[in-house]
């Protein structure tokens, strides 16, 4: 009869330690295909998150939407139903950070190293920090690419957009933008646009390449063109409360695992972009044009005005800085 409590607190001690070795689980979701450069940045932190955690950490990526549509994940991490997203930088204005929106612009960056100058520096860091009210810890920026614009018809000029269904992401920035083009923007979530497209519901839209190429929508749009108007990228967030509560160490590894995977991905990210275009190009379903000097100037003149038109939006200081640290 001893023996019974001395049982009983062994099968305890044996339970709390299975529960207390069970790897800590984050469900890192995202609406893009697994070759994309996210898609590739993804795996890539979690090999590294797993291995810099000795496995105390598993990470279990969704890719191409699998859980939530771009329109619902936010709202998952908020409740903590996945602990992990890399949502493009507009879908941080309809949560009630505009500012995120200066990203949108168009061309507010002039290249990828005013870009940096941007999400490296002091103004990337304040941006990321106004996301904690909102329950959500920025972790890093994602790079995707500079845009082209597609449609079934040829885009040189500004005048070639008029009365087009274009779809765009939710964004009152590049709502202003194709409006500005003369054009009818629509949402659709990322998921839908290839079917969009291909029905006739939307007559084009924007992307970096390798988007583009990797959901196929090359397939159903006849006229490509290199503008580079403006930039998608994106945000790796978590779950604040979740963060919070991780032990100490395990924090710091993910951190050095999250920097180690957004350098990989950085560098990628142009690679892949320049790949997509040329298999796009060799697909031979779609023209690829490239805009003259001359022409990039009439879109510019078109497009800048949008700048001005969302300076209360998103605040004139916060444009004219980055305006600012993009000349550099």
């Amino acid at each position: 009869m001893k023996l019974k409590p001395v049982l009983l607190v062994l099968s305890a001690a044996l339970s709390f330690n299975a529960y207390a070795q069970a790897p800590i689980v984050i469900k890192f979701s995202h609406v893009v295909a697994t070759d994309t450069p996210k898609g590739q940045a993804a795996e890539r932190f979690k090999q590294l998150a797993e291995k810099a955690t000795n496995g105390r950490v598993k990470v279990e990526v969704y890719p191409n939407s699998q859980l939530y549509k771009d329109k619902e994940e936010l709202e998952a991490l908020q409740l903590g139903a996945v602990q992990m997203l890399a949502p493009s930088l507009a879908k941080f204005g309809p949560l009630g950070v505009k500012e995120f929106e200066a990203f949108d612009l168009p061309y507010i960056f002039p290249s990828k190293t005013a870009l940096y100058n941007v999400t490296e520096g002091e103004i990337g860091k304040s941006l990321l920090k106004k996301l904690e009210p909102k329950g959500i810890t920025g972790l890093a920026f994602w790079d995707n690419g500079f845009k082209v614009m597609s449609a079934n018809k040829p885009l040189r000029a500004p005048a070639d957009f008029k009365g087009l269904k274009m779809r765009i992401q939710s964004s009152k920035v590049l709502d202003a933008q194709m409006r500005a083009l003369g054009a009818n923007p629509q949402v659709l979530a990322f998921s839908e646009v290839y079917q969009a497209l291909q029905t006739g519901v939307v007559d084009g839209t924007e992307n970096p390449p390798s988007n583009m190429y990797t959901q196929k929508m090359h397939e159903v749009q006849k006229y490509v063109t290199v503008s580079n108007h403006g930039y998608l990228g994106y945000a790796v967030i978590v779950n604040k409360k979740f963060w919070d509560g991780l032990p100490a160490d395990i924090r710091v590894a993910l951190d050095k695992a999250m920097k180690d995977a957004t350098t990989f991905e950085k560098a990628i990210a142009q690679r892949d972009n320049d790949l997509a275009l040329e298999a796009i190009k060799k697909a031979g379903k779609t023209e690829i044009y490239t805009l003259s000097v001359k022409e990039q100037a009439d879109w510019r003149k078109a497009l800048l005005p949008v700048q001005q038109q969302m300076e209360g939006r998103i605040g004139k200081d916060l444009i004219s800085a980055i305006n600012k640290e993009a000349a550099k």
